[in-house]
């Protein structure tokens, strides 16, 4: 009886079909939590990266079965995986975002190949890992953003029409909240007043990134 059971599981590929149910149910959940952040890889992209990593992993254990090294084809799984990854990654004017996605695209890559190695329990533990580090660590983020310096920044500007709504975007992207703005004509300069909050790493990278802007003139910090 026992045989026959392994035979019909065999004959289905059933351990297939649970790897890639549980590659669509862990790459979903962190892919869930992705896509409520508003982040460029979410729900679908998480799902096919672990589906995918998983079947990759799970054939090259058949492909290779007294013909080769079963590790040469999963490893393949790694530069395509960064390949994707670097596709979230933004840098604009000295302003780098999206390194959390890139990097939460390589684990759920790890997690599919746990799960298509037959490795369950290291695939669902760290599923729960990642979940509580996208979760549970960015209400203790917020927590410290609370105590988050304070800058004042004065740029002088060429007076085009969407320098304002330019410059404040560019702030955004960095992460930092802008708490006020203001603009006023002053000889030929438009001088623009931008009160900021938020993580101390991130002003120098917003002052960098302002200095760079091609509408920039001048800028100065402090009041």
């Amino acid at each position: 009886m026992p045989q026959l059971v392994q035979q019909v599981i065999d004959v289905l590929r059933l351990e297939l079909m649970l790897q890639l149910g549980l590659a669509t149910l862990c790459g979903g959940w962190i892919g869930l939590e992705r896509e409520f952040s508003g982040k460029p890889a979410g729900l679908r992209t998480n799902i096919l990266i672990c589906v995918g990593a998983t079947l990759f992993t799970s054939l090259s254990l058949v492909m290779a079965e007294g013909r080769g090294d079963p590790a040469r084809v999963a490893a393949q799984v790694l530069p395509g995986v960064g390949f994707i990854g670097a596709g979230t990654i933004l840098h604009t004017r000295g302003s780098v975002t999206g390194l959390t996605s890139a990097a939460t695209i390589w684990v759920v890559a790890a997690i599919g190949m746990a799960l298509g190695s037959r490795a369950y329990t290291e695939a669902i533990g760290t599923t729960l890992l990642v979940m509580f580090v996208l979760y549970g660590l960015g209400r203790i983020e917020k927590l410290v953003a609370r105590s988050a310096a304070e800058t004042h920044l004065q740029i002088h500007a060429r007076p085009e029409a969407t320098i304002v709504a330019d410059l404040e975007s560019l702030i955004r992207r960095t992460g930092l909240e802008v708490q006020r703005t203001a603009s006023r004509q002053e000889n030929v300069d438009l001088v623009i007043e931008f009160d900021l909050r938020g993580p101390k790493r991130l002003h120098n990278e917003v002052l960098g990134s302002v200095v760079h802007h091609p509408g920039v003139r001048a800028v100065s910090t402090g009041e």
